[in-house]
């Protein structure tokens, strides 16, 4: 079997037929079946080029006259342009064009591809490169479009990572200015607002990768997920030590959800006060909570080192039974009666017959939880009505967001290294692509970019 494959261009000039290639067939066997990845890679990039050259010659033919006097423009040289594109790098043939002498210009000639060609990627392939290299590494994601596109010699690492942190930027830009509070109007206005949707609940925490200029060190990267009833989930993160715009972050991605000024926000974080300090002044009816999560992972901890106490069973007993109170009293929101009973079990450890490398642990992880509590006393609340209410207080959905956010990408069981800049872009990304929102910026950003079908359907009609 032998086939020959053709291109018909029809323009108003008439129809234009050109032979792209041809297949040949001499055997029956699987591997004979269809066309091959290497045969429709050669192919797509000769559709391309022919597309591209047809295109800018009509885009140039409707340029030529001067929309005043209708006279030709004359030329004035060339030069060669590029456009990187999903089938390849296309170099463009690129006039010179003299202006009009009916109309007064400031500069004397000018380059009217420069209209159409406003960058120098095509949409498809920057939205391709960048929401590969969101979801897998730079490497793998060059390797991805090398084995399915015909871009083997134009792209590498380096270029698809240019190209993500081009759209992350992109997207920073869009953002307002950062404020101290973002709390609008007065209470007499927010009367006046609807009836508020059910409540949002947002989980916010942090997890560290390592430093790119020195691998022993390490920067923390803040995630978060923003649940509604009424809207799709919400997730976000940023780089703490880089971020410029935290709570402007926070804010938009709360009033892309709907938040209304009279709507109640509930925040779960783990207290640290680099969070707690992005979740103020963004909503006069938010609440602030510590997360019940990150207490009883605490005193999970806590007992580990209370059954490795080198004492007698009834003793080790003793001070589990004196843990599992400090978590009854904190379960009814009582902080003091807590910080009483860790104070009791500080002084239960002093016990002659106590003894083992356990207590050091033990009575450090005692110390550092105090505190932990003095700090956020005001955030803990009653947890055990608000469960018997079947309210949330615990965020483990959080968790499973800084695996999918932060852990996956950012591959922390491989020791990954990042400079502040790139993670925070990366996250910029990788959070619009895990919320389905990069194909919709796109959208905006280029008009015509993968229409919807009911973008498809009105121009139909």
């Amino acid at each position: 079997m032998r086939a020959v494959i053709e291109i018909r261009i029809e323009t108003e000039g008439g129809p234009h037929v050109r032979k792209i290639g041809s297949l040949e067939r001499d055997g029956h066997r699987l591997a004979d079946i269809g066309l091959t990845l290497a045969e429709s890679k050669s192919l797509l990039a000769t559709v391309q080029k022919m597309v591209v050259e047809h295109q800018t010659a009509e885009y140039l033919e409707s340029r030529r006259k001067c929309p005043h006097c209708g006279e030709s423009r004359a030329q004035k040289g060339s030069h060669t342009v590029s456009l990187q594109t999903l089938f390849g790098n296309l170099g463009i043939d690129s006039p010179r064009w003299e202006h009009c002498p009916c109309q007064p210009q400031e500069a004397k000639t000018f380059s009217p591809l420069g209209e159409l060609l406003t960058e120098h990627v095509a949409p498809e392939r920057l939205y391709l490169e960048a929401k590969w290299s969101s979801l897998i590494s730079f490497e793998l994601a060059t390797q991805l479009l090398k084995d399915t596109l015909p871009m083997a010699e134009t792209i590498n690492a380096s270029c698809v990572r240019n190209h993500l942190h081009r759209v992350a930027k992109r997207m920073e830009s869009a953002l307002g200015d950062e404020q101290v509070s973002f709390v609008e109007g007065c209470p007499q206005d927010w009367a006046a607002l609807p009836r508020p949707a059910a409540p949002l609940t947002v989980g916010i925490d942090g997890c560290y990768v390592r430093e790119w200029e020195d691998k022993k060190k390490n920067f923390e990267i803040i995630v978060g997920k923003s649940m509604s009833e009424e809207a799709p989930d919400r997730r976000f993160g940023f780089v703490q030590t880089y971020d410029e715009k935290p709570k402007r972050r926070l804010f938009e991605l709360l009033k892309e959800q709907g938040m209304q000024m009279n709507q109640q926000v509930k925040f779960f974080s783990d207290g640290g006060a680099d969070i707690r300090d992005v979740q103020l002044y963004l909503n006069p009816e938010a609440e602030h909570y510590l997360d019940w999560f990150h207490i009883t992972m605490r005193i999970t901890v806590m007992g580990q080192y209370a059954k490795g106490l080198k004492t007698t069973p009834e003793k080790r007993a003793e001070g589990l039974k004196l843990l599992e109170s400090t978590k009854h009293y904190l379960w009814h929101g009582n902080a003091v009666r807590a910080r009483e009973k860790i104070e009791e079990t500080l002084g239960f450890l002093d016990d002659e017959e106590i003894g083992g490398e356990n207590v050091a642990k033990f009575r450090k992880a005692l110390d550092e939880f105090d505190t932990y509590i003095e700090i956020n006393q005001g955030l803990i609340p009653n947890y055990g009505e608000y469960w018997r209410n079947e309210e949330t207080i615990a965020t483990g959905f959080v968790e499973s967001a800084v695996n999918q956010i932060a852990s996956k990408r950012f591959a922390k069981l491989q020791q990954m290294q990042w400079t502040k800049e790139g993670a925070h872009l990366v996250l910029q990304t990788r959070t619009q692509v895990l919320d389905n929102r990069l194909e919709e910026t796109f959208r905006k950003w280029y008009p015509g970019f993968r229409p919807t079908q009911s973008q498809t359907s009105k121009k139909a009609a």
